[in-house]
């Protein structure tokens, strides 16, 4: 399957200046961007939570697929070039290619994340304050789609 960054040829390319924001924390979603180069740190509610490296990588995913507003800062922490895609949920329903290549990028962070919280769980099966923590975490990743589609 082919790169994000090669899918997203035809989108214009924005350079970032070490230290510059690309999104704001809580401001209006809707535009989706893929790093073409350089590194990207993510920051929410004040603390960094990722860094970004990997060419192709997707940066604003969440507000786009969501209708939400951004749910973090991003800044590069050094120079770097991303593809921007305006008004993404247009541009996805037009490009079904882009739209399985973000489904299959999501599903692979799911995939991770629920090893990590397996791994955790299992560490901590021992320790019951910490093992429902866990507990309620995964079951907010994992089963919010089907309560919400639940009658009642």
């Amino acid at each position: 399957m082919a790169s994000l960054v090669t899918l997203t040829y035809s989108q214009p390319s924005r350079s970032l200046a070490p230290g510059e924001v690309l999104i704001t924390e809580g401001s209006p979603g809707g535009t989706l961007y893929v790093l073409e180069d350089g590194r990207l740190s993510v920051e929410r509610g004040g603390v960094v939570i990722a860094t970004i490296s990997e060419p192709g990588a997707l940066i604003g995913e969440m507000s786009v697929l969501l209708g939400t507003h951004n749910t973090a800062t991003v800044r590069a922490e050094k120079a770097s070039g991303v593809r921007v895609v305006k008004d993404a949920i247009r541009y996805l329903e037009r490009q079904p290619e882009v739209a399985l290549r973000v489904a299959t990028v999501l599903a692979a962070r799911l995939d991770k994340t629920s090893k990590v919280l397996v791994d955790l769980q299992s560490e901590h099966k021992d320790k019951p304050e910490q093992h429902g923590l866990l507990s309620r975490l995964a079951s907010s990743l994992f089963y919010q789609g089907s309560q919400e589609s639940e009658p009642g």
